[in-house]
């Protein structure tokens, strides 16, 4: 089997999981591949590729929380290959695999048993009067805001062809089920399990009594305009990659003909997640 091995160099615990997996494989007829800008920097040169996303792989695995995984998501949804999570963060509400049981989920993967839960991705496009160009791709939301401590901001909803509202907020989160979780539950969105189809639409601090969070079909597409009087406004993807809008521009979010297969174990459960990971830690 051949595995591709995001690390995150920021987490001092990365390396010591990332010697135990080295160590496990070690021997057998598998092949760890890693960045070459993160082998460099453990000095295990030898595993480093320059353009890892292009070789053929069997499965890619992250080491850090879910954002580290979810950065592999985003790689990966577009190739159509498994990844898998392992957990040195906080929460690890995605990634599957916690130190302690390491090697036991190691060998299942090795044994092929496991389950791939297939995850919607979301497309992300700004458009103006000249063209549209996509921007890239989210698992968990496409949020468009405010920059820095520059004031409310005006927005126009439009949901395919029906013009919903023109609001004062703080931005707008558009979010998977899959994300559901995350910044749109801080905003007041509700939880959602990642089987159902749908997708999500939460305001940030409306200044109107009427907008609140709306679940829409996944095959809805949502578009969001930016006032012209709007300076300092922001998209941004998954909290992690971010693009400067010009007043004016319109978004457009919709579900993308990419999905993210997320490995996962017999063992876990969603709501025991939510009971055990989500609530507790609340």
């Amino acid at each position: 089997m051949k595995l591709a091995v995001y690390p995150n160099v920021s987490k001092p615990e990365a390396y010591p999981i990332l010697k135990r997996i080295l160590r496990y494989l070690y021997g057998g007829e598998h092949e760890i591949l890693l960045p070459i800008e993160e082998a460099q920097y453990y000095g295990i040169d030898a595993y480093g590729v320059s353009d890892i996303e292009e070789q053929p792989a069997d499965m890619a695995i992250s080491i850090g929380g879910d954002g580290t995984l979810l950065g592999v998501c985003r790689r990966y949804g577009i190739r159509n290959m498994p990844v898998c999570g392992i957990n040195i963060g906080t929460l690890g509400f995605l990634a599957d695999i916690e130190p302690a049981s390491l090697e036991e989920k190691l060998q299942k993967i090795l044994e092929k048993e496991y389950f791939l839960e297939n995850r919607l991705l979301l497309s992300a496009y700004v458009t103006t009067e000249r063209a549209s160009k996509l921007l890239g791709f989210a698992i968990n939301d496409v949020v468009v805001s405010k920059s820095g401590v520059s004031r409310m901001i005006r927005l126009g909803l439009q949901i395919n062809d029906t013009h919903l509202a023109d609001y004062k907020a703080d931005g707008v989160i558009v979010s998977t089920p899959t994300g559901s979780t995350a910044y749109s539950l801080s905003a007041g969105g509700p939880i959602m399990n990642p089987n159902i189809d749908a997708l999500l639409v939460t305001p940030i601090c409306a200044h109107s009594f009427f907008m609140r969070p709306m679940l829409v079909r996944d095959r809805d597409i949502i578009h969001i305009k930016v006032a012209a009087v709007n300076p300092d406004m922001v998209i941004t993807f998954d909290g992690q990659e971010s693009f400067r809008l010009q007043p004016g521009d319109r978004v457009v979010v919709k579900k993308s003909p990419f999905t993210s297969h997320i490995v996962k174990f017999k063992d876990t459960d969603y709501y025991d997640t939510i009971k055990n990971k989500l609530w507790k830690h609340g």
